[in-house]
């Protein structure tokens, strides 16, 4: 081991404070006793997001058509929290909207009409109607037996019978004259002759001469139409009758109702639709009533019945009830389905028929929100058949449509109602992500006209002691909210440094809360299992993190497993020839764990470049194949400014059979590669991961703490020697969250970490041999790893140059 190698070492080796985020549990002390008084008073739930409140406030208080919110973020960031306290915070400030009912279009009645009450003004009008109802059941048909209306409709009957009578005496006396008696049967009027005064029966008039019969048939021919003369007016009579009967039904009748309407009119007096309304009624009830209360059919309906009839035709439809003290609603529609939005028409069955009315329609998410905010989830809405542009349609027209969304499908002759549109006043925000948000802003220009307002939250948090200090509480407040054990200041501790590996940042803490509440509430488990007394402490935490490691880790140890049985060759000791541990993260569901990968690659005189197996078989994707591609660049860059670079290789992630993305492997490759053109071994206890640009330069990685912590594992499993360790960028050293297991190693110095920013630091970690430095005659040293790169890669140009001469 060289003297450069070591004090390179020294230089980049991460020092053990690096390794984790500066943390103390004595920050959590001051919120250990009032967690929920100190949230209460702040009356905010969340932390951070201080853009998007901003843009809420903003978006909230605009009351012109069109800047309705988006709220873009990922779940679990306290986007619906955030919100709906915004929300409640506006609505209880702004009055209560109207109610809105349908009432029964006595004309038409498949367009159900609209009425608007005031806050509070719905039930009333329902109780009021409901005893004006009762009213009409115990009215009718009693109101017909008072002895003034019999006396009035008797004397209609006597007027009737007395010229009745007059005209069939008139009859009487004429065929008496000529011994014929006129007789009633079965409400049919007839003649028969007398003899001796007494009328013949059938058998005996059979038994009169021919010319006896003969002279009767010629008289009865003259006496019907003497009968036929005197009732010319009988249907007159009888329609007069029948009118004056109506007429003193009708009047009877609405004498009668008079005095509830009246009534009903005085306690609604201040409103004019409700006026307008019982105008309406007061035009139709009676004939209402005469229907279906004053029947005279045997198969009369029972009084439950005639309540339904009667119900079916004056009790308005109250949508939603509206409480004044309540202010404006906040809606959150969790499944934004057709009809749940915008309300349906149901059907029901009466009397053994289906059957549908104004009756029976079915508020929407729309309605219970009119006036106030509506909360939808973005995905949710766009998933459902016809319900975004229907969306758009109401938030452009400010109305809303009840309708069969699929009528034009339906049959022609079936029955539907088309409910007359009510006004909408509704802020609409949307939650989702930035997928969705601009998509849609690319593809559909409606989205953009109608909501104009981007509350864009927060996927970290800062660092800072008031936003600590406010995680803790927010952690306190969940176990107190359901009934955890006191949660130690070390508790908290570990469950806010989970929350910083979460976000992979030493300086900055996730925002998604829920991850952290999870752990929290596995960790109350362990809490149980362990006897339930006592404490929530961080040893808790630790558990419940070992727990879920094992439930979730079944792919991962079977991983580690095939390499420690040489299943999939890795090597943690010794020095190897083109070949480098490159690491790599496996996310698979819940699992999501780092795992060392061998990069292989070899080199040969020709002109074909640096071909990626990986994409050659469709097994890299695409910023794969760019990471490899760069190698190429660099090798120009680097060594082919005196001549041209003339170089065949292959490289190749071995025993990967699966898809590979990301250039995160790219500078392990061109370490693999460079080994292969110098012969120069590398050395396999250190692992290697990091993307690199064409001039050699480090770049950052993602998932560097479980790439280092897979290794480890690896190396432990194995046996820890001391010279194993990880190289990474210098610019990770600010995510490194490692858990305590690598902390510790790192502490006895059996395991390291060293930062690199150039390719140069790296190959020479791994290799033991200086890099080398250009000179100011363009030459490396001879023993260097460029010199020797250098070399090599001049010979293949010799080697082709001289093939083609």
């Amino acid at each position: 081991m060289t003297k450069t190698f070591t004090s390179l070492a020294d230089q980049t080796r991460i020092g053990v404070d690096d390794l984790t985020s500066p943390l103390s549990a004595s920050l959590f002390s001051d919120n250990q006793k009032s967690a929920s008084t100190a949230l209460d008073a702040d009356s905010q739930g969340f932390v951070g997001h201080e853009r998007a409140k901003e843009a809420l406030a903003f978006g909230l208080s605009m009351s012109t058509i069109g800047f309705n919110v988006f709220a873009m973020g990922e779940h679990g960031t306290g986007r619906q929290t955030l919100i709906k306290q915004m929300l409640t915070s506006l609505a209880t400030e702004k009055k209560a909207p109207d109610e809105w009912c349908y009432i029964n279009n006595f004309d038409e009645s498949h367009i159900p009409l609209t009425l608007s009450l005031k806050p509070g003004e719905g039930k009333q009008l329902l109780v009021s109607m409901n005893k004006f109802i009762d009213g009409l059941l115990s009215l009718f048909p009693d109101v017909f037996d008072n002895p003034g209306y019999q006396r009035q409709k008797s004397a209609i009957d006597r007027e009737f019978n007395k010229k009745y009578d007059q005209a069939i005496g008139i009859v009487e006396d004429a065929a008496l004259k000529d011994n014929v008696v006129l007789y009633e049967e079965n409400g049919e009027l007839g003649f028969s002759p007398l003899v001796d005064g007494k009328p013949l029966s059938d058998k005996e008039f059979a038994n009169l001469k021919e010319t006896e019969r003969t002279k009767f048939y010629q008289l009865l021919s003259v006496l019907e139409n003497v009968l036929s003369e005197q009732l010319l007016e009988l249907p007159l009579w009888k329609r007069l009758s029948f009118e004056q009967l109506r007429k003193l039904k009708n009047d009877t009748a609405e004498k009668a109702i008079k005095p509830y309407l009246t009534e009903l009119e005085k306690s609604f007096s201040n409103n004019q639709d409700v006026l307008k309304y019982l105008e309406t009624v007061k035009n139709h009830v009676v004939d209402v009533v005469l229907e279906i209360l004053v029947s005279e059919s045997d198969d009369a309906p029972t009084d439950k019945e005639l309540r339904k009839l009667m119900v079916e035709r004056f009790l308005p439809n109250l949508l939603v009830p509206r409480d004044e003290s309540q202010g404006a609603p906040v809606i959150y529609e969790q499944n934004p389905s057709y009809q749940n939005l915008f309300g349906h028409v149901d059907f029901a069955s009466f009397q053994g028929s289906s059957y549908t009315s104004y009756r029976l329609i079915r508020p929407g998410a729309l309605h219970k929100a009119n006036g106030g905010y509506l909360l939808l989830d973005a995905d949710k809405v766009l998933s459902q058949p016809m319900v975004w542009s229907r969306l758009k349609l109401a938030l452009k027209t400010q109305q809303i449509t009840i309708e069969n969304p699929h009528s034009e499908y339906s049959q022609p002759n079936g029955y539907s109602l088309q409910p007359e549109k009510i006004p909408l006043q509704v802020k609409v925000v949307l939650l989702g992500d930035a997928e969705i948000y601009y998509t849609l802003q690319d593809y559909d220009q409606e989205f953009t006209e109608l909501f104009r307002v981007l509350a864009d939250f927060d996927r970290h948090l800062d660092k800072t002691d008031s936003n600590l200090i406010a995680f803790g509480r927010l952690i306190r407040r969940r176990a107190e909210q359901y009934n955890y054990p006191e949660v130690s200041n070390e508790a908290v501790l570990e469950l806010v440094r989970y929350a910083l590996r979460r976000g992979e940042h030493k300086y900055k803490i996730s925002a998604n809360i829920v991850q952290v509440n999870d752990l929290l509430d596995e960790a109350n488990y362990c809490w149980q299992q362990q006897g339930a007394t006592g404490n929530l402490t961080a040893q808790h935490i630790a558990l419940a993190q070992a727990a879920k490691k094992r439930r979730i880790g079944r792919i991962s140890e079977t991983w580690l497993s095939e390499i420690k049985e040489r299943q999939v060759l890795i090597n943690t000791e010794g020095e190897c020839l083109a070949k480098v541990n490159g690491l790599t993260v496996l996310e698979i569901g819940d699992s999501v764990f780092g795992t060392p990968a061998r990069i292989t690659a070899t080199v040969y005189a020709g002109s074909e470049g640096v071909t990626d197996i990986e994409g050659e078989v469709d097994l890299g994707k695409s910023i794969h194949s760019k990471g490899v591609l760069l190698l190429t660049g660099y090798l120009g860059h680097k060594y082919g400014q005196n001549f041209p670079v003339n170089i065949s290789a292959n490289i190749a992630i071995e025993q990967s059979y699966g898809h590979i993305d990301g250039d995160s492997a790219s500078m392990a490759e061109l370490c693999a590669l460079i080994s292969a053109i110098t012969l120069l071994p590398i050395d396999q206890s250190l692992a290697i991961t990091g993307s690199i640009n064409q001039h050699g330069e480090v770049q950052s990685i993602g998932g560097v703490n479980e790439k280092i912590e897979g290794f480890f594992q690896l190396c432990q499993d194995k046996g820890l020697t001391g010279n194993q360790g990880v190289i990474i960028p210098q610019t990770n050293v600010i995510n490194l969250m490692l858990n305590d297991e690598v902390i510790a190693a790192v502490t006895r110095g059996e395991f390291s970490i060293y930062a690199v920013e150039t390719i140069d630091q790296a190959l020479e970690l791994l290799m033991k041999v200086d890099a080398g430095v250009i000179s100011r005659t363009g030459r490396y040293p001879r023993k260097s790893i460029h010199g020797l790169a250098l070399d090599k890669l001049k010979n293949f140009a010799d080697l082709l140059n001289g093939a083609e001469e």
